[in-house]
């Protein structure tokens, strides 16, 4: 139970700090708040969020993946080059999704498998699926998508500042992966790997069948979200995505979720994605270069991992300082 009002503790506080953030940006800016930003703010968390997803069971799990921008870049270079070849687009987002499955079960199979660091083997497929997608398209761009696909990528729900990508995709996509972690036996599952592998193979849980699974979901919303981003700007690019896996990586720690794994909620999770988007469109309004966006970034990856873990060693210090005292009591 403590453990659970932790984890709401820090939600609050993020929620706080998503209010705060919002009025700060009105208060040096009259355009921040205004319907066409908003929604240009939420449009551009969309493919955070969805990484997101996915990397936070991962994490939660004990694992790492950085290969998502990477798979991103790759099921937009895949979507290219399909569409250019006369693939009928439903067709094509199909075989877009199943190679991102794929490329996450690569990934889950070899460290399961083999036996191998999550990170150093999601670095060194990061490296290679961006080195897939640049044979597939190289320097060229593709674009001139059909209309109606575009207009799912960047359109907005009626007359409303909501994007059509956050209200069927994040949203209802979001919904779905907080009933399976926080409220399923999987997720009990998941969290379990992460506070005690050893424990939970012990109990006869095929740990390393979950895990990979766990990275096939990882893979297959990168490849969702480099469907979205490729119809949101209508160009599939080699390039597209770059660098995305320091903004999720940052918002999956900053949410709350322990990169030791076994801890945290996805709720904290997607109001860290919404927070960083206000940082970001909020400096970007100000015309702040995209080093200081970089900088910030890394900043927030860094408190989220020493904060928390400052936190830790505080609680244990003052734990040990009351039960030496209990035992001069007695």
């Amino acid at each position: 139970m403590a453990k659970s009002k932790s984890f709401w503790s820090w939600d609050a506080m993020l929620l706080a700090l998503l209010v705060v953030s919002l009025f700060v940006g009105r208060a040096f800016s009259q355009d921040f708040l205004g319907t066409d930003n908003v929604g240009n703010l939420l449009a551009s968390v969309v493919e955070i969020g969805l990484m997101a997803l996915g990397l936070t069971l991962v994490v939660v799990a004990a694992e790492i993946d950085l290969s998502i921008a990477a798979i991103l870049g790759m099921a937009s270079g895949l979507l290219g080059v399909l569409f250019k070849a006369g693939v009928p687009m439903p067709m094509a987002i199909a075989l877009v999704l199943l190679m991102g499955a794929a490329a996450g079960a690569f990934n889950g199979l070899l460290v399961t498998k083999l036996r191998l660091p999550s990170l150093a083997v999601t670095i060194g497929t990061m490296a290679l699926f961006r080195g897939i997608t640049y044979i597939l398209l190289g320097d060229e761009a593709v674009a001139s998508f059909p209309a109606h696909y575009t207009a799912f990528g960047f359109d907005m729900l009626g007359s409303t500042f909501l994007p059509l990508t956050y209200v069927f995709l994040l949203i209802p996509l979001a919904l779905v992966f907080i009933l399976i972690l926080q409220f399923s036996g999987i997720g009990r599952l998941i969290y379990a790997m992460g506070a005690n592998e050893t424990a939970v193979r012990f109990s006869g849980v095929d740990a390393a069948r979950i895990k990979v699974w766990l990275f096939v979901v990882s893979g297959l919303m990168s490849a969702l979200a480099g469907i979205v981003y490729t119809l949101r700007f209508s160009s599939a690019r080699a390039d597209n995505g770059t660098g995305f896996e320091l903004n999720v990586v940052a918002a999956v720690l900053f949410g709350g979720v322990s990169i030791f794994g076994g801890r945290g909620t996805l709720v904290g999770v997607l109001l860290a994605v919404l927070i960083m988007g206000v940082f970001n469109n909020a400096l970007t309004l100000f015309d702040v270069s995209n080093e200081i966006l970089t900088i910030v970034t890394g900043l927030l990856l860094l408190s989220s991992v020493l904060v928390p873990n400052l936190a830790e060693r505080w609680r244990v210090r003052k734990l040990r300082r009351a039960v030496m005292a209990t035992v001069k009591a007695m």
